[in-house]
């Protein structure tokens, strides 16, 4: 990892010219998104590193790193900060820029469900384009349980067209075999993507920063267009405009989420029968703070696609559950019931 720093230092020199390097991270639900992000602001080389996120709440940061938690921006030790996009993405990067102390970095996540476009757009489409660089569009993918059916889903589909790096993520779960079908997939819908492989996100940061794979000059022509587009989205909303794929929200593709909190503690084993035999097919993504009524202990859930696990640390608050379930055609009643059903 230390050949990062000798190309740091260098790079540090040229930022100010080309403006502050820019990564966008995008992947579908449970991909690994939040793995990288982590080991992103961890990162013990010289760079300080802006991550945007939209919610705090994924972000598992060292707490020995900590020095501080504002309302919207987290400080770390190591001189990264982590904010959220609650305001909008372009006032979130104005927040970074205007810092008194340099950041040389910046990493923004995108939702598991999002198209990377009109956030690539953003930064070449406005006034950001004079003070950032678009440096790669990097799209996580769970060798696991990535298939033709993610297809089903434009965002999935959208991001894959869009990454300029695809990090075939959980590799130590599939054979050679499927891993060579995603590589020939991959290429087929993105010639010219450049493809790691991962575990557990772990990849050597000069490999995915400041890598100047983004070439801006394809999207400029559509950062124009979109400009454009933008006047005249509400004629053109019922004619056949694809306009229809652009949804930005939760219930493009038919995907919905579903919250549910209690102040009572779920019985583990009612809880775990849910999870193996009731929950609804359509669940892909389910994440949460579980409060077990045998174990005095929280317990971090997770679940993508197929798997689970449970990591247990100490309550800091008053216990309680917390729970959210991604997926397609979900019916919220339906889990609220079932999960009722697991309390004590």
């Amino acid at each position: 990892m230390n050949t990062f720093k000798e190309s740091a230092t260098n790079t540090i020199l040229d930022i100010p010219k080309k403006g502050m390097p820019v990564t966008i991270i995008t992947g579908f639900l449970g991909s690994g998104k939040t793995t990288l992000l982590n080991q992103i602001l961890k990162n013990k080389q010289d760079l300080k590193v802006a991550v945007l996120v939209n919610e705090f709440g994924d972000i598992n940061i060292d707490s020995q790193l900590l020095v501080s938690v504002d309302k919207d921006m987290v400080e770390l030790s190591n001189g990264c900060i982590c904010c959220t996009i609650n305001d909008g993405l372009v006032d979130a990067v104005y927040r970074v820029l205007e810092r008194e102390d340099r950041i040389d970095y910046l990493v923004i996540e995108t939702t598991g469900i999002a198209d990377p476009l009109p956030i690539i757009l953003t930064f070449l489409g406005t006034e950001l384009r004079d003070f950032t660089n678009l440096d790669s569009i990097l799209t996580l993918v769970d060798s696991e349980v990535f298939n033709a059916e993610h297809f089903q889903s434009e965002a999935a589909l959208k991001q894959i067209t869009y990454a300029d790096i695809v990090l075939l993520n959980k590799v130590d779960l599939v054979s050679s075999d499927k891993l060579k079908e995603l590589e020939t997939y991959i290429h087929e819908m993105k010639a010219g993507a450049k493809i790691l492989h991962t575990q557990y996100g772990q990849v050597s940061l000069p490999l995915i920063l400041d890598v100047e794979l983004t070439s801006t000059a394809e999207y400029t022509s559509l950062a124009q267009e979109d400009n454009h587009e933008h006047h005249h989205d509400h004629e053109h909303e019922h004619h056949h405009h694809h306009h229809e794929h652009h949804s930005h929200h939760l219930d493009n593709d038919g995907f919905v989420s579903v919250s549910f909190q209690s102040d009572r503690p779920f019985d583990i084993h009612k809880f775990e029968e849910f999870l193996t035999g009731q929950m609804p097919q359509g669940v892909f993504r389910a994440k949460g703070i579980l409060w077990f009524s045998d174990s005095d202990l929280r317990h971090i859930f997770q679940l993508s696609g197929p798997r689970y696990n449970l990591h247990a640390d100490n309550w800091h608050s008053l216990p309680k559950n917390q729970l959210v379930f991604i997926g397609r055609n979900l019916e919220t009643s339906e889990i609220y019931y079932q999960l009722h059903q697991c309390l004590v």
